[in-house]
């Protein structure tokens, strides 16, 4: 399945590896709001723009596999951070880019992921993150896939953090309101909580 925009088509990679500590140690993707796991709402808001659907995930590979064309998983132990399902989702995209989306941000628009893409394409030999505010947020972006061997070089030299690799590779920012409701974290129960009445 691809999408009708004409840009290339991404692979997509929804971050589900963490620990969840925020969540009181449950698998934050598969913790349920308006019904749903919230994996469940990324992969319908992503499924028909790409035939390349990876997921990032550490455990319960059983019940992610049913909302992606390809699993993958830190190469280290002991949930070493985003930057890792990053890497393993680079070498396993089947596409030029990878777009990346955490699974705790089930409000995002298709409009916005359209922009997102839009915008890469502009620039396609950089990185592209979101913006909110003055704050990047550095797991809502798309990435060349030609682009990692520098991933990897920046890992080897210890450095963990995703945005600081992609600010390291003059990437572009997709500018957005600041408190912009579709990039709400629902990232702990108490939030889940206060948004399990509020529509999608």
């Amino acid at each position: 399945m691809t999408s009708n925009s004409p840009e290339p088509t991404c692979s997509i990679l929804l971050l589900a590896g963490g620990r969840g500590q925020r969540m009181g140690g449950q698998d934050k993707g598969l913790v349920h709001w308006h019904g749903e796991p919230l994996i469940a709402h990324l992969h319908r808001k992503v499924r028909a723009l790409s035939d390349d659907l990876i997921i990032s995930c550490n455990r319960n590979l059983e019940s992610y596999a049913l909302y992606a064309d390809q699993l993958v998983h830190d190469d280290e132990g002991d949930f070493p951070g985003p930057l890792a399902g990053i890497r393993a989702g680079l070498k396993a995209a089947r596409h030029s880019h990878l777009l990346v989306l955490p699974c705790d941000v089930p409000r995002i628009t298709a409009e916005l992921i359209d922009s997102m893409r839009n915008t890469a394409f502009q620039n396609p030999t950089l990185p592209l993150m979101l913006r909110q505010g003055d704050h990047w947020e550095p797991l809502l972006c798309i990435i060349p896939v030609a682009l990692g061997g520098a991933f990897e070089s920046a890992w080897a030299q210890g450095e963990r953090s995703p945005g600081r690799v992609m600010r390291g590779l003059n990437a572009t920012a997709l500018q957005c309101p600041e408190d912009d409701p579709r990039l709400a974290n629902l990232n702990t129960v108490e939030l889940l909580n206060q948004a399990r009445n509020v529509s999608e």
